[in-house]
């Protein structure tokens, strides 16, 4: 269902505040709002977003298991959890907010280690019952354990190796040498019982066959490492400051039932067989069982931490008087960089709240269909537009986290630690959750594949001056600059093809014009939701879509100009209207910061 059928237009007899705070708080109706909010505030209330004072590493990392127990205790059972994208990214909005490392363990542990477990083949399903039912329970955690340290792209082809012993019927799972050791993962802390899900080669018969997850403890219930496993933590770190580590495994033995199969099987006579066929195809199918939820939960997250960021600099804004010799004792408000990074900020997460909504809504009601191609990585042969998104997100909210900081100066800084807090994570999952750099590459080599991609259609008007804050400006340019890129990457490919050079060199010498066209595919998706949403929105609302169409065209500018697809001074024209939104917005201020279910300040 499209976004426009779900909103309505707002309703004449609510207040500005009412209907802004409707818009937000999407379609459902108020009783199953106040019930999913009601759940979300119980399992992460608003004392998990302090610490007491005083905390050694250790210490704090107890408690953020201990948060995370009670936040999985008390929400949703795993499996109505993964039914229901809408709850499940609500709730990791949540813990983004509270603590990002509390959102890094519940994101982990239910989608990359629940999520295969639940949606396995009934037989291996029966066999882990006792470790499923403590990692329902939240009585052991899940960690993923995919990427190997020492090379990139590891996840195309890890040297885990998990090899079938027909005399047992089980697996050795071995590391080959330290350099293939599973690294970043959440196992470092000692005292927390970790369930592994392994990525890991499959060899049946001395011959690879795919890669696989397998179930693995590598913590018993009292924490300690168990035999075959070889832990070493991690130093600590300040952008995401979990309990990561390094881990080798030692020709540890391993059931049968450990084997996440998917359908594949391996016969009495030890033959193996797949219906999936090849290995590229076998790791997308794969990675497409977590995958989806996984950026479903990053963008949801971004979607809420820039929402925070937003309300926190409006909140610093509001009251604060300036001693500037021009106008001493003037409300900070008064001047237009605090207002146009005050009101940019809530322009952003108002437009992550559409993406957010887009994904959990329609993006989830269309399952993933793996595609196979994997050249830089696996992500984008999983699903086409949510890696995308996921990168889109993470590029927006790390702009926005930043810009708060800084506008909020010194206390932005040291105050509350949130807004450091907020950057440090939406940095780290710039690589995190699938590499942002690595799924434009794959983004833009699916563009080049004319059985994968077809290009926006031609808009043949050019966007007059007057017309920039147009919903109907916003997709036309946005559907040229594609087309543009797009045209410019195939051209240099097919030259590059010409000359000689072979398939490594036509794509390294053209990687910043690749991610480039990607990144336009992304501004489109958005501005194209934004076009839809716009229809419903009520008028503070619109005017915060077109302010964020205005930062998209000055980004552009250049090419804009170059091609001269807008009147000039184009830069000029961009300033004026962004004034003139401005001054219409400022009073709206508190009314759009107040709108989002977000923690007490």
């Amino acid at each position: 269902m499209s976004i426009d059928h779900e909103l309505a237009a707002p309703a004449p007899n609510r207040s500005p505040r009412a209907e802004v705070r409707r818009f937000v708080a999407g379609p459902e109706s108020d009783s199953a709002r106040r019930r999913t909010r009601d759940l979300l505030h119980e399992a992460i209330p608003d004392a998990f977003c302090t610490w007491p004072d005083g905390l050694s590493r250790q210490d704090r990392l107890s408690l953020v298991y201990a948060r995370a127990q009670h936040a999985g205790r008390v929400a949703p059972p795993a499996s109505e959890l993964l039914d229901s994208p809408h709850t499940l990214s609500a709730l990791l909005a949540r813990a983004a907010l509270a603590d990002p490392d509390l959102f890094h363990i519940l994101l982990v542990h239910y989608t990359l280690v629940l999520a295969p477990i639940l949606r396995s083949v009934p037989s291996s399903s029966a066999g882990l019952a006792d470790t499923l039912s403590a990692l329902e329970s939240m009585d052991a955690f899940g960690s993923a354990l995919m990427t190997e340290g020492a090379r990139s792209n590891s996840h195309l082809h890890p040297r885990t190796r998990a090899s079938f012993d027909p005399d047992t019927g089980g697996f050795i799972l071995h590391t080959p040498d330290a350099d293939a050791r599973k690294f970043p993962n959440s196992t470092g802390h000692p005292g927390v019982p970790k369930t592994g899900a392994v990525y890991a080669q499959l060899i049946v018969g001395g011959r690879e066959r795919g890669v696989f997850v397998f179930v693995v403890p590598v913590r018993g219930p009292d924490g300690a490492v168990l035999p075959g496993v070889q832990i070493t933590p991690a130093p600590d770190t300040f952008a995401l400051p979990c309990d990561f580590a390094y881990v080798r495994f030692d020709r540890m033995r391993i059931p049968w039932h450990a084997w996440l199969s998917d359908g594949a099987t391996i016969d009495a006579d030890g033959r193996f067989h797949d219906d999936v066929t090849g290995a590229t195809d076998r790791l997308a199918r794969t990675m497409s069982i977590g995958a989806p939820h996984v950026w479903r939960g990053v963008i949801a997250a971004c979607a809420g931490v820039t929402q925070d960021s937003a309300r926190i600099l409006e909140s610093h804004t509001a009251t604060r008087l300036t001693m500037g010799r021009l106008a001493p004792e003037q409300g900070l408000i008064r001047y237009r960089n605090q207002q146009e990074a005050v009101l940019g900020a809530l322009a952003a997460a108002y437009t992550l709240t559409i993406v957010d909504r887009h994904v959990v809504r329609d993006s989830a009601a269309k399952p993933p269909a793996p595609t196979g191609a994997a050249t830089w990585a696996p992500w984008s042969a999983v699903d086409s537009e949510l890696p995308l998104l996921k990168a889109f997100a993470t590029r927006l909210a790390l702009d926005v986290t930043a810009s708060c900081r800084t506008h909020c100066g010194a206390t932005g800084f040291v105050a509350h630690n949130r807004l450091n807090a907020f950057h440090g994570f939406v940095n780290s999952y710039f690589c995190a959750g699938g590499d942002n750099d690595l799924i434009l590459m794959d983004t833009a080599q699916a563009m080049t594949d004319p059985h994968r991609y077809r290009p926006p259609s031609p808009e043949p008007e050019p966007a007059d001056a007057t017309d920039l804050t147009s919903p109907h400006a916003w997709v036309s340019l946005a559907h040229i600059a594609e087309r543009y890129y797009h045209h410019c990457l195939t051209n240099r490919l097919d030259a590059a093809r010409q000359a000689g050079h072979d398939q490594f060199t036509a794509w390294n010498d053209n990687l910043a014009l690749a991610q480039t066209a990607a990144a336009a595919q992304a501004d489109r998706i958005v501005l194209e939701l934004l076009q839809t949403a716009y229809r419903g929105a009520p008028e503070p609302v619109r005017g915060l879509f077109q302010l964020y169409a205005l930062s998209w065209i000055e980004r552009n500018a250049g090419f804009l100009a170059e091609q001269r697809l807008t009147p000039a001074p184009l830069l000029d024209h961009i300033w004026a209207h962004r004034r003139a939104l401005c001054d219409e917005l400022v009073p709206h201020i508190t009314d759009l910061a107040a709108a989002f279910d977000l923690p007490e300040l």
